[in-house]
């Protein structure tokens, strides 16, 4: 991976060393008329396809190929598509002033689909208008990390002081308030890809922006269908990394997954979107009838019980462990119909810094062992207590919680189940007052930095309302080690990985958390798309950039 000039870190890498060695330890669609384009079904529009609202995963698969931003995610599967690579930047950015300045060279000759020359001044526009339009991400990754960003939110400035532009040189400069890694990840969002100055702040669903992508965005019928196609202006800029289309997407929305699943199946339409779950009464007989144009991939998301260590019986580590002893992953995968991948560590299998080992409790392998998880609760000495456990009410979550209700009874405990419909379900575990003992959670990334999931096990994380930190774990080694890794640049990860894996181990043994897999998502095309081309990334999921017919 190239790197930028000025990096200095090696001494913030030295003290790594240093602070973690004590550890040890709307219808179904059709295929369109012209052989050049192909339909996707989604049954959930984008919220909106303007990147400085969109925030969904139906608006980045799309964002990321119309704003590609100054850094970019490598076109690849697996850990390949973390990689952070120059985007509309030269290179990725030198860093300074200890982490709190990050410079960048816009690359020359770059224009929008609409053939406006762009400027590097139209970065700060971009961001501008990701903060006034109150982009989702705007609070947690602009207005806390860029000086003057907070300023500007309230009107207090006209622009944020901690950006520079200079139009005739091309040199972006941002400045933050503190250091913080992962920026380079945030950099890598569509919200933060140039617009041209012109562009309203307003959101812009129907008729989106120019960008400087492979594609750009047209006939959006919003909540209904939108088209990607080919840009014309891209191949001659040459940006490397970044391939050309091989065709375009019609994106047509329904809310029916079987007639969407049924379409796909029968020809009728050629993709069926990634994010969207197989109906279950169709999984057997797609295997079946679709075998070499279907199959499942993991993305970076981890299923887990969370615990927390506040409250009895699992202030006790001893009544922790006890349920990591006696989930049976089997089980819980059979009750997700196979599209969950067993496993037991936090950070998920594309994220650098994932442990493939087996954790140290599991050593016997998925199954569960019930008669050393009832001698663990009868340790602890907090067998009979009443837990409740907290579930959204959709499946399979309802379906796995009842099942860890069981289990609780089984070892020792007195359990209830208690559901919560899932729309306000984390909004609900997330108030602090409520104290919830235990239950499911779901961690998605925001950006392919394990920063982004260890984050919120931290005290710091621990607020009154939207706490994520549903365990209240405030582990002072836990807290000190992910601030320290908090602050290493995101293009340096792979240089960090070992001590990622110290503190997935350190995680594991304090039974913090009960890992039990990580969903899988559907790959599954008709039979004109050539299926061995197909690239599943990480980060957004499909790369339609990559379909190809046979």
């Amino acid at each position: 991976m190239r790197r930028a000039g000025c990096r200095p870190f090696s001494a913030a890498l030295a003290l790594l060393g240093v602070a973690l060695g004590i550890a040890g330890c709307g219808g179904s669609g059709s295929k369109s008329a012209t052989p050049k384009s192909i339909t996707l079904l989604m049954s959930v529009a984008p919220d909106s396809l303007d990147p400085a609202v969109g925030h969904t995963t139906r608006a980045l698969e799309a964002d990321w190929l119309v704003y590609t931003p100054l850094l970019t995610y490598a076109h690849a599967a697996g850990v390949g598509g973390t990689q952070l690579i120059p985007g509309l930047a030269v290179d990725l950015p030198t860093i300074t002033d200890g982490g709190k300045s990050y410079t960048l060279m816009l690359r020359k000759g770059l224009v929008y689909s609409s053939g406006r020359l762009v400027k590097a001044s139209d970065f700060t526009w971009a961001v501008e208008r990701a903060v006034k339009l109150s982009w989702a991400g705007s609070r947690q990754f602009i207005t806390s990390r860029i000086d003057g960003a907070t300023a500007f939110a309230q009107g207090r400035d006209k622009t944020i002081a901690g950006i520079t532009a200079n139009d005739a040189t091309g040199q972006i400069t941002i400045r933050l308030t503190a250091p913080y890694g992962p920026f380079e990840n945030v950099l890598a969002f569509p919200s933060m890809a140039p617009v041209p100055p012109a562009t309203p702040f307003t959101n812009e669903q129907s008729s989106p922006p120019p960008g400087v992508g492979p594609y750009k965005i047209s006939k959006v019928v919003v909540g209904q269908s939108f088209s990607l196609v080919k840009n014309a202006r891209w191949a001659r800029m040459k940006i490397p990394g970044i391939p050309a289309p091989h065709l375009e997407i019609d994106v047509r929305v329904s809310g029916d997954l079987e007639a969407n699943a049924s379409s796909v199946l029968r020809n009728t339409a050629d993709v069926f979107d990634w994010a969207d779950r197989i109906p279950s009464d169709l999984q057997a007989r797609i295997e079946h009838l679709a075998s070499d144009r279907y199959s499942t991939r993991v993305m970076n998301g981890t299923d887990l019980i969370f615990l927390n260590v506040t409250r009895k019986p699992f202030s006790s580590q001893l009544a922790r462990e006890a349920v990591l002893t006696g989930l049976d992953e089997n089980t819980i995968k059979r009750l997700s119909s196979g599209t969950l991948l067993p496993g037991c560590h936090f950070l998920p299998p594309s994220m650098y810094g994932h442990l493939g080992a087996r954790c140290p409790d599991r050593d016997a392998g998925p199954g569960g062992n019930l008669a050393a998880a009832k001698a663990l609760v009868k340790r602890s000495r907090m067998a009979g207590t009443r837990v409740t456990v907290w579930s959204g009410a959709g499946s399979p979550f309802r379906e796995w919680m009842a099942y860890y209700t069981s289990l609780l009874d089984r070892i020792g405990f007195k359990a209830t189940q208690k559901l919560i419909r899932d729309a306000g379900y984390y909004a609900t575990i997330g108030d602090l007052k409520l104290h919830p003992q235990t239950g499911f959670a779901h961690f998605y990334e925001d950006f392919p930095n394990p920063v982004n999931f260890y984050q919120p096990l931290t005290g710091a994380a621990i607020v009154p309302k939207g706490n994520q930190n549903w365990g209240e774990v405030n582990d002072p080694y836990l807290n000190a080690q992910v601030s320290t890794l908090a602050g290493v640049p995101a293009g340096q990860l792979s240089a960090v990985v070992p001590f990622w894996h110290v503190l997935e181990g350190y995680l594991a043994s304090k039974a913090y958390v009960a890992v039990f897999g990580y969903q899988t998502v559907p790959e599954f095309v008709s039979d004109r798309i050539d299926y061995t081309a197909i690239v599943v990334d990480p980060v957004v999921g499909f790369d339609w950039s990559s379909f190809q017919l046979k």
